[in-house]
């Protein structure tokens, strides 16, 4: 990434953080750091799923 003319340090450094961000390349490396199973990666999946389904059938209620 390149510095722009009359571009300050602080907002190219804000610029390059909202790329990474967008580009969820910080997301993937913490996610390659730890090893899992597929099979807990399978069970976190459906719970993570089970609390979605519950938390959307709870805001329906109100």
């Amino acid at each position: 990434m390149k510095v722009r003319n009359n571009e300050s340090i602080d907002r190219a450094l804000k610029r390059f953080r909202r790329q990474v961000n967008r580009s969820r390349v910080l997301r993937e490396f913490r996610q390659n750091m730890n090893y899992l199973k597929p099979s807990e990666e399978k069970r976190l999946k459906a719970k993570r799923a089970r609390r979605r389904r519950h938390r959307n059938r709870s805001r329906k209620r109100l």
